[in-house]
């Protein structure tokens, strides 16, 4: 016995298609419709939320304050290299023009004294003598303040960086001993202004 189905039934059927259909089509233009919403909202941050272009607004506006301010220290500190460098040109050239400066002021008492003897007229030898070992304790003495020291090297060991050979000679003493000094030498703070010329010993 075959089953058939009604009129009424097969009527149904496409009536009950078409609401599922449009159903369905509603869902999904509701979804859509959600989905272009949560787009749009996200367009729109939610208050209390920092937006990344404020902060790299930020950040960008403190880089370059910071820029200016390291720009200007340099700018300043050039300056006052080149200021102190001036500075320093300028005390060299006065040093090397006025190095002696101290040393000529001890001398001029040593040119007065030299005026004074030659102006006595008829002055005895003794005079002549006394006034010429006055001249030279102040000559000495302008040495010792200018740190000018004397070499006299009689009875030492020769010292070829410091004295100068003039001759070797038959001597008593043991060799390579200054014998006889010819002309004393003189150092300025240890460097040798003139070797003293002397006569040592044979060996």
């Amino acid at each position: 016995m075959s089953f058939r189905p009604s009129p009424d039934t097969m009527q149904e059927q496409p009536t009950a298609s078409a609401g599922e259909a449009k159903a369905h089509g509603d869902k999904l233009e509701n979804a859509v419709a959600d989905a272009a919403g949560v787009n749009v909202d996200s367009q729109h941050r939610a208050p209390g939320l920092a937006d990344p272009s404020d902060d790299a607004g930020s950040a960008l506006q403190k880089a370059q304050a910071e820029a200016a301010e390291l720009k200007d220290a340099f700018l300043r500190a050039r300056a006052d290299v080149e200021n102190t460098r001036k500075q320093a040109a300028i005390d060299v050239s006065k040093a090397h023009k006025f190095a002696i400066e101290r040393f000529a002021e001890d001398l001029l008492p040593v040119a007065d004294s030299l005026q004074q003897a030659l102006a006595v007229s008829n002055a005895t030898p003794e005079q002549l003598r006394a006034g010429v070992e006055l001249t030279l304790k102040q000559l000495q003495a302008a040495f010792g303040r200018a740190q000018i020291a004397e070499i006299d090297p009689a009875g030492d060991k020769f010292d070829p960086h410091r004295h100068q050979a003039m001759q070797m000679v038959d001597s008593e003493q043991p060799a390579n001993t200054v014998v006889q000094v010819f002309q004393k030498g003189y150092s300025l703070n240890d460097r040798i202004l003139r070797p003293a010329l002397v006569t040592v010993a044979k060996g």
